[in-house]
């Protein structure tokens, strides 16, 4: 007679989850795997989409698994270490590069199967920080490691496959030294150097092929690749495939990754045999692996008790958020129960972190004491800007002693910049230092031809390169040459056009303008050293043949002379740091020498021509009498910042109403009182 439709008589619940994501079914099954854990039943995990077997496993509760399935070689350490193998090499190999990115070497030195020892890497990376190295020349690439031969050129393209089958050899070596061998590992080492040998022959029956197109088919070759793991068949939970599943029955399945595209799959493995053809000599189609798939699916609801699928219910670029066919079929053709849930993961919003308020007590409050009272750690301008703009990064930076974190950036580097201005400035005007006569400013036009070269040595020095031309520059350094030449004459230009002559008095000096300070600490007078590193200082005579004493600053960045009120200039959060900057530099020169009425000067390459470089506020320019009455007020704020600064009721905390920058690396410890600025200046 006819066989008992049992699946079509079932009356069972069928449990059907919908989860936000691919990876969010491994997490969601934890949860029922907690509650549904009996040790008397049997139950089975099938993988539709064995893709998620490593999700999988870092999601499982305390349960013994059994692993029927493959681990595979994409999603394992040494498919990284191949794969930035073989990229190297379509570089160096392919197209004869002779330098590698930074980025590859990083990787490589991190990767735990290269097995850099942890001195050696940070020593590689300090080197690449400190030269900004973004590529890095072969011959100087001198890396121990377990892989000697990782970034020696192949000549010859017939030689690649054996290059990487001589790799593989150094990690099952490498592997097979370390007191545990890791068995998976070991298992799909032998298996890829199998693979490669198996393509190495079919290569022989061919014309040479390029690197290129064979680092291609290798990738392809070795994507398969899995290991078995191995465990106790008869207890525990099983991981599997469906394959793996058939004959088998259960007390309790779940199926994961039941998608209409996964199961069954919608495309064949990539043949050039037509349909048709394959069709009439009895070749596997499409169709087969439908019924196939139909087949090892639908026998699991005959005798399974505790049914539950697992589905990526989430509509994106990879999945259509859409069940299996099959479910469907059985929904309209069986009577069992579907029992649909919607995963709906809580959003939990963390506590929002309290504001970071460092109290002037304790040990605080002795280390400020002993650094900067008994010791005399200098304050500089920079230092005072900074504590206005944040008395915690001046906590951080100055008392802490937090400094910012090394980094190699591909993106341009104001500060780099800056100091290759003021170097190759400072340069310029050193064979005038200490003459007691006037210089014509017409002498500094012969200066014009050897910038370049001047900023290409100083660009060197940044970079701790030697470079003599414009062809030993990277793309970035080039950039940093025109802009830094551009800036050099710009300043030399409006020297030549706004004065008759000369005379420098003082130029980037930072060691002689050291100056004590007295302020009140607990009613008690005590003294601060400040600390002006003075970038020039000069005599200029006007076209009307006035004589100006001048002290200069460059600027580079988007700082104005602009200011809309000394009283916003002088106060928390400032809005023109540059300014008060220069007064200070000004302060500290003035009260050394005894030089008086020096006017400060900004050099802002991007506004000096239409600006000029004289501070301007609505209450008038700062010069004459009005610069005398603001230097004044400059010292009375000065000191009542340091008394501030030095006052143990006024704790270290974040001002909010400054402006944070995302490239601010302090930000991690003020990002709860801070204003966010949407890009950088």
């Amino acid at each position: 007679g006819d066989s008992p439709n049992i699946i079509g008589n079932r009356t069972s619940t069928v449990n059907l989850y919908a989860s936000t994501g691919k990876i969010s079914q491994t997490k969601l099954l934890y949860d029922i795997l907690e509650r549904n854990n009996k040790m008397e039943q049997t139950s089975a995990i099938l993988l539709a989409d064995e893709n998620l077997l490593v999700p999988l496993l870092q999601s499982l509760p305390e349960v013994k698994p059994n692993i029927t399935t493959g681990y595979p070689l994409t999603q394992s350490p040494i498919y990284g270490i191949l794969d930035l193998w073989l990229e190297v090499h379509l570089e160096i190999s392919q197209f004869k590069k002779r330098k590698i990115p930074y980025q590859i070497i990083e990787t490589f030195i991190n990767h735990p199967l290269s097995m850099v020892s942890l001195a050696d890497k940070l020593q590689i990376q300090k080197e690449i920080t400190d030269k900004q190295l973004f590529e890095i020349a072969l011959e100087e690439l001198h890396i121990k490691s377990s892989l000697p031969q990782f970034f020696v050129p192949i000549d010859n393209s017939a030689y690649l496959i054996p290059s990487l089958i001589l790799l593989v050899d150094d990690l099952l070596h490498s592997i097979s030294s370390q007191e545990r061998i890791r068995q998976i590992d070991n298992n799909l080492l032998i298996e890829t150097k199998k693979t490669l040998n198996q393509l190495l022959l079919g290569f022989e029956t061919v014309a040479p092929l390029s690197i290129s197109f064979q680092i291609g088919l290798i990738k392809k070759a070795i994507a398969p690749i899995n290991s078995a793991i191995e465990g106790d068949p008869l207890e525990g939970i099983q991981i599997m495939g469906l394959l793996e599943s058939r004959c088998l029955n259960f007390d309790n399945v779940y199926i994961l990754g039941a998608n209409e595209g996964i199961l069954p799959k919608t495309s064949n493995s990539p043949t050039f045999i037509p349909n048709s053809l394959r069709s009439a000599y009895g070749l596997p189609i499409l169709e087969n692996q439908d019924a196939l798939s139909a087949y090892l699916f639908y026998r699991h609801f005959q005798y399974s008790e505790g049914i539950h699928i697992f589905y990526n219910g989430l509509v994106d670029e990879s999945s259509t958020g859409e069940e299996s066919r099959f479910i469907k079929q059985l929904e309209f053709e069986s009577k069992f129960r579907f029992d649909r849930k919607i995963q709906q993961q809580t959003i939990q919003f963390a506590d929002k972190a309290q504001e970071i308020v460092i109290e002037k007590r304790g040990e605080v409050w002795e280390k400020m004491y002993q650094d900067f009272i008994v010791n005399q750690k200098r304050i500089s301008a920079t230092a005072l800007t900074t504590y206005l703009q944040s008395p915690l990064q001046f906590f951080l930076k100055h008392i802490a002693g937090i400094k910012e974190p090394p980094s190699i950036s591909q993106e341009f580097e104001m500060n780099k910049l800056g100091t290759v201005i003021h170097n190759v400035m400072e340069k310029i005007f050193l064979p005038f230092k200490g003459q007691q006569d006037f210089t014509p400013t017409s002498v500094l036009q012969k200066q014009f031809d050897k910038v370049e070269a001047q900023v290409i040595r100083e660009i060197g020095l940044q970079y701790q390169i030697e470079l003599k031309a414009t062809n030993d520059l990277n793309s970035l350094q080039r950039i940093m040459l025109k802009i830094a030449c551009e800036y050099v004459k710009m300043y030399l230009e409006y020297d030549i056009n706004n004065y008759k002559a000369f005379r420098i008095i003082e130029l980037e000096n930072d060691n002689d303008y050291v100056l004590p300070f007295p302020i009140q600490i607990n009613g008690e007078e005590q003294q601060v050293t400040l600390y002006g590193i003075i970038d020039r200082v000069d005599e200029v005579v006007t076209h009307d043949d006035r004589i100006i004493s001048r002290i200069v600053d460059y600027k580079t960045g988007g700082d104005s002379i602009m200011f809309k009120g000394i009283d916003q200039v002088f106060a928390p959060n400032t809005e023109n740091k540059a300014m008060v900057q220069t007064l200070f530099y000004a302060y500290v020169f003035e009260q050394k020498t005894g030089r008086k009425q020096l006017e400060p000067h900004l050099y802002v390459a991007r506004k000096m021509r239409e600006e000029g470089t004289l501070f301007s506020g609505k209450e008038g320019v700062l010069t004459d009498e009005f610069l005398a009455f603001q230097k004044e007020n400059f010292v009375e704020f000065l000191r009542d910042t340091l008394q501030e600064i030095f006052n143990p009721a006024i704790p270290f905390r974040h001002n909010p109403d400054t402006v944070v920058y995302p490239s601010d690396p302090y930000t991690i410890f003020y990002r709860e009182a801070s204003k966010w600025a949407d890009a950088e200046e």
